[in-house]
């Protein structure tokens, strides 16, 4: 009992507190937040080599790692294919002239004015001071030989300068020297052959270095090694040098051999240079780590490569601004929230979700069915362990049923809001699955067409057909994510198959199994439940058939009603139906106070005051309230039971109390029901069927333009009374339910023959032309008393 009662207090704070909704929508709102954070950010890892993980690590989204082995690779190939640099000096040839050519031109020259200036100064004097004389020599020619060393550019030894001299540094001996380096040079020498015969294979680069003309050469062998340009000057010079004598034939090999220089010379730095420029072109070279691919499992040692998977994830997230992006979802989520509340609750006909108690419902299967993907995948993990199914990471989605909770809301809230449910639902979702198309338009469609098949369920096997339909659904649309994924699928895609198949199922089997526990806890009735309270052999039904039967007639009558209007204008026809049945059951505490129920017995009004019929009246629908209570009929009935006569006034007990004590002494609000005014359309429905059937009983010869007249005027008083004002029952839609009204009760209150008594069985033929009416011979000629005994036994029957 204090249970009972703690739930309905609680249901009570729900219903009337208005600060509820908002803290339920910060609650879902956090949860999702919570539970997408992994899957909006990159937590940082910090695992050093060897370490053992601790948990599961996958990638949230595609990313790129760079393949530090191949780049390298690469790296050196480029870095090898780069041919050695050589710089051929083409001017070398060029100084050497200028060099050799004028230091013999000098010493030619100051030679013969040197011999001129010794023969006048001999002449002049006429003495010669050989002591003065020898040394003046010997001081003039080593000026002379230093000159001629410094402008040849190599040393000259006495005894060579000494031969030159006698020769008169004759310029034969440069054109020699000069001939025999041309012919050398311009064949190339370089310093070191055997680093040069080490790119024998590739070749080299040789770049003239005053034009920086480059050209690859190949043929290595042709280049003269220094030592190797030295042994040729004697063999290049020997056909030059037929007219020299052997001295100064020696002198002029002597001279080209130390005059050679390599004219081919290695640039150590351009190479390398180029080398390095070569592997800097190289672009690293990456591979893709897919989404969802694993990057660490739990228990493992953490290898070389999984730390650089986990270095490349973080570098490429930039977690500084992780938390900016969960921010960021949060407020996505909240404005997805905020937005498709509003769209709900201010479109017409969906009053329901302005309650409280809607919007927690909502809540409650957000969060629940929210997390079912990782419950899912987690259950799929350990059935899957040990088998040898061949399920693509990308199309595990598939087995999740989260079509239920969109066919659970359709059950409780209807098919509109099962739509924005199954949005929010499929978006989040999506979120969970870094953001896939594919996953969204899978779980909304499922989804929509999974609750668009559960409108009318009234049978508990609407369930498994609702689920068979949505498994071959699901069959289309993963094919659809298997081609968008993959491209042509091979035979894994059979799996995809098997998994979608039996998540439709699944979805039907848990919508079932969840619908009766969400009854209980919310105090919702489906139109499963609705089936059964129709069923006219209810113990409340039956205990008011034995006690106030024509109050059971009336409300039979009423249900029959509502039925046929409300489904001719939209409404819910059998919850219509049931909240007919059901509405005037507080009548069996008091039924003889009821018009219905008197049975040709005296009034009981008559010897009370109006105001206390009044209270009598009034009274049956407090007491309605609580026997649906202890039935457990549910809220649907209950608020029926209380809004089916509105504000309505009590007009007879009113008018007679006015006629008894005057206009001024009675208060019109004494003798009007408490309310409130009806707020569902159903509701309406049965307001208005309960005046027209009642009123209809007192017509006298009620044929079908008395009845239309009736229904229009009882329909105007009350639209006029302002007790349709919450309903959302339309003008077009009371037009509909007057004709559907004057149909009904037509069929009621028919009109049929009179048959007069039957006499004599001569007058019956004279009386009716028709003789199928006659009473039959067998029991005309019934032994036993006589005709009149037995028609007073028959009388007696029913008294």
């Amino acid at each position: 009992m204090n249970i009972e009662k703690g739930k309905i207090r609680l249901l009570s704070i729900l219903e009337n507190t208005g600060p509820v909704k908002w803290l339920l929508l910060v609650l879902v709102t956090t949860v999702f937040t919570l539970v997408l954070y992994p899957n909006t950010i990159i937590r940082r890892h910090d695992y050093a080599l060897g370490d053992v993980a601790e948990r599961d690590i996958k990638a949230p989204r595609d990313f790129l790692i760079e393949d530090l082995s191949g780049t390298e690779k690469k790296r050196r190939q480029a870095e090898e294919s780069v041919l050695t640099v050589y710089d051929h000096n083409t001017i070398l040839i060029d100084t050497l002239r200028d060099n050799v050519t004028g230091a013999f031109s000098m010493m030619h020259t100051s030679g013969a004015d040197a011999d001129a200036t010794d023969v006048s100064d001999e002449d002049a004097s006429g003495v010669d001071i050989d002591g003065a004389s020898t040394a003046g020599d010997h001081r003039r020619v080593r000026a002379r030989r230093d000159a001629f060393e410094k402008k040849l550019g190599i040393s000259v030894s006495a005894g060579a300068f000494t031969i030159l001299e006698k020769e008169a540094f004759s310029l034969e001996i440069p054109t020699l020297i000069l001939g025999i380096l041309e012919r050398i040079l311009a064949k190339g020498v370089v310093s070191n052959k055997e680093l040069l015969l080490k790119d024998a294979e590739r070749g080299i680069r040789l770049r003239v270095v005053d034009s920086h003309e480059e050209k690859t050469i190949h043929n290595l062998e042709q280049f003269y090694g220094l030592d190797q340009a030295k042994a040729m000057v004697r063999i290049v010079g020997k056909p030059l040098m037929e007219s020299l004598n052997y001295t100064s034939a020696n002198l002029v090999v002597d001279f080209t051999q130390r005059l050679i220089q390599p004219n081919i010379t290695l640039n150590r730095r351009e190479t390398e240079d180029r080398k390095a420029a070569a592997a800097a072109a190289v672009k690293p070279i990456f591979y893709k780590i897919k989404a969802g691919e694993m990057l660490l499992r739990e228990g493992e040692r953490v290898t070389e490569m999984q730390l650089l998977k986990l270095k490349n994830l973080r570098q490429q997230s930039r977690l500084e601004k992780g938390y900016v992006r969960s921010l960021g979802g949060l407020i996505l989520i909240l404005s997805m929230l905020i937005i498709v509340y509003f769209i709900q609750t201010r479109h017409p006909g969906n009053g329901m979700l302005s309650s409280n108690k809607a919007i927690l419902f909502l809540s409650v299967m957000l969060i629940i069915f929210f997390l079912l993907p990782n419950v899912s995948e987690i259950l799929f993990k350990a059935v899957t362990r040990n088998t040898p199914i061949l399920i693509s990471d990308d199309t595990l989605f598939a087995g999740i049923p989260m079509a239920a909770g969109a066919m659970t809301v359709c059950l409780f809230l209807r098919f509109g809001t099962a739509i924005s449910f199954a949005a929010v639902l499929s978006a989040c979702a999506a979120v969970m699955f870094q953001g896939r198309f594919e996953v969204f338009l899978y779980f909304f469609l499922s989804g929509v067409m999974g609750a668009y098949w559960m409108q009318n369920c009234r049978e508990r096997k609407v369930f498994i057909k609702a689920g068979i339909r949505l498994g071959f659904l699901n069959v289309l649309l993963v094919t659809g994510a298997a081609v968008y994924i993959r491209g042509v699928p091979g035979f894994d895609i059979l799996w995809d198959w098997v998994l979608a198949l039996l998540s439709g199922i699944a979805a039907g089997i848990i919508t079932a199994g969840i619908v009766p526990m969400l009854e209980m806890a919310f105090g919702y009735t489906t139109d499963i439940t609705l089936m059964e309270l129709a069923n006219l052999e209810q113990p409340i039904l039956r205990r008011l058939m034995m006690e106030a039967p024509g109050t059971y007639h009336h409300s039979v009558v009423v249900g029959s009603m509502v039925e046929a209007a409300a489904a001719e204008i939209g409404a819910n026809p059998i919850l219509a139906k049931v909240c007919g049945y059901y509405h005037d059951i507080g009548k069996i505490n008091k039924p003889l106070y009821f018009i219905e129920n008197q049975m040709r017995c005296e009034n009981r009004h008559d010897k009370l005051a109006p105001s206390m019929s009044s209270l009598i009246l009034i009274s049956h629908v407090k007491e309605g309230v609580e026997l649906a209570k202890k039935h457990k009929l549910g809220r649907e009935i209950m608020t029926a039971i209380q809004q089916h006569h509105g504000t309505s006034l009590i007009r007879f007990f009113y008018d007679k109390a006015v006629k008894l004590r005057g206009e001024q002494a009675v208060k019109m609000e004494n003798f009007r029901y408490p309310g409130p005014k009806p707020e569902t359309r159903e509701i309406g429905l049965v307001m208005l069927a309960d005046v027209v059937e009642a009123a209809s009983r007192t017509l006298e010869n009620p044929n079908p333009s008395r009845i239309q007249g009736l229904v229009q005027s009882l329909i105007n008083k009350i639209f006029s009374d302002g007790q349709l004002d919450y309903c959302e029952l339309t003008l077009k839609d009371l037009h509909s339910i007057a004709k559907s009204f004057n149909k009904i009760l037509n069929g009621i209150h028919h009109h049929r023959i009179e048959y007069p008594e039957k006499s004599a069985a001569k007058d019956d033929k004279e009386n009716h032309e028709r003789t199928d009416h006659q009473q039959p011979k067998s029991v005309q000629r019934f032994p036993g008393k006589p005709k009149e005994d037995g028609a007073d036994h028959l009388k007696r029957l029913g008294l």
